[in-house]
């Protein structure tokens, strides 16, 4: 139970923290803050990937979360002072209109609402259609672009959605930035848990959201043994998804993923898949296979780096993926954590050469 707690509290520290593709900063500040104690080394590469190095001995393994939120950019800022944008990441556009946002300006957080044309002057026709993001605009009270740049806000400037963590029913949790701030939770807490021999790299990567960008320059600069991908992935246990399309449920324990995008993301090593299918019968932690059509994480950037590295996603089911109110369980979560640093404390489970 205090386990679960300190868990809610840092998820909820984590989400919170706004951090664009290509604005990180803060998210790993924050990480570094909280795992500088467990490690030997912490430094930041080029493209801005934290890297902390727990030395041990063979196999090297990296453990990895992105850091990166979907968001947006300041595109235009008209006469009137009404700011245009672009999506960074996948964003379904209906779930933007009419929402709070933050603007990271260089004199501060500004706030502003995403707004469009109001229904009661649409045509019936318009009214049909799903808006598009190129369609809205954002609004922060200004009276005209002169004001806007006096705010600090200037094409370029990063923007958020404004949403913070809430509890819901049965340990349920909701949140923005939950893909991937549970997977930034899941791994320091592995990395705080595991006794282990092995030599652990645990890594942020920048700038997943727009193209698995982090993870191919951190690993390739690491070159471990093997990679642990820390992830969230979609549960189909609500309405609008047929079982058929999706089986994996929340509260049924941690997702592994077989493989991803129908195979042209990642396909896991098999000797990995068994490793941790074994370590979780070991030690009764509920987990759940994937097999799924859609999209794809870092993992499948860091398996076909140089000459290979193996590679396999640990993922959290999470409803509504790619909005502000993405949910999880804590239950999952902790289930991920355990597989996780329990799989790095049984190493000897592994069939791997190194």
């Amino acid at each position: 139970m205090k386990e679960r707690k300190s868990i809610k509290n840092l998820l909820m520290k984590f989400s919170n923290i706004h951090g664009v593709s290509g604005h990180e900063d803060n998210v790993r500040e924050a990480i570094k803050k909280e795992i500088e104690k467990y490690v030997d080394e912490i430094k930041i590469d080029k493209l801005g990937n934290l890297i902390a190095v727990k030395k041990g001995e063979k196999p090297s393994i990296m453990i990895t979360s992105h850091m990166d939120e979907i968001g947006l950019m300041v595109k235009r800022i008209d006469k009137n002072g009404f700011i245009r944008f672009v999506k960074f990441g996948g964003w379904y556009d209906a779930t933007l209109l009419n929402s709070r946002v933050v603007l990271y300006g260089e004199k501060g957080e500004i706030y502003g609402v995403i707004g469009g044309k109001p229904p009661h002057l649409m045509k019936e026709e318009e009214r049909k259609q799903t808006i598009k993001a190129e369609d809205m605009f954002i609004d922060i009270g200004a009276k005209d672009d002169k004001e806007v740049a006096k705010a600090g806000i200037k094409v370029g400037t990063p923007v958020t959605l404004d949403m913070e963590m809430k509890e819901l029913l049965n340990g349920r949790i909701t949140g923005k930035a939950l893909d991937d701030r549970v997977g930034v939770v899941m791994m320091i807490e592995a990395l705080k848990r595991a006794k282990s021999d092995a030599t652990i790299y645990a890594v942020g990567t920048v700038q997943e959201e727009v193209g698995l960008k982090g993870a191919k320059t951190s690993a390739y600069g690491i070159n471990p043994d093997l990679a642990i991908v820390c992830e969230v992935t979609i549960s189909g246990d609500h309405p609008g998804i047929n079982e058929k399309d999706d089986y994996i449920r929340m509260d049924r324990g941690v997702v592994i993923t077989v493989a991803d995008a129908s195979g042209r993301g990642l396909i896991s090593h098999p000797s990995l898949l068994k490793w941790m299918e074994s370590v979780a019968k070991k030690e009764n932690i509920k987990y759940q296979m994937e097999v799924s059509d859609g999209g794809t994480t870092d993992a499948s950037a860091i398996y076909v780096t140089k000459q290979g590295i193996p590679s396999v996603v640990v993922s959290v089911p999470t409803r509504y993926m790619h909005s502000g109110v993405e949910v999880i369980s804590i239950n999952d979560l902790e289930s991920g954590i355990q597989l996780i640093s329990k799989s790095l404390e049984n190493i000897d489970l592994l069939d791997l050469p190194f």
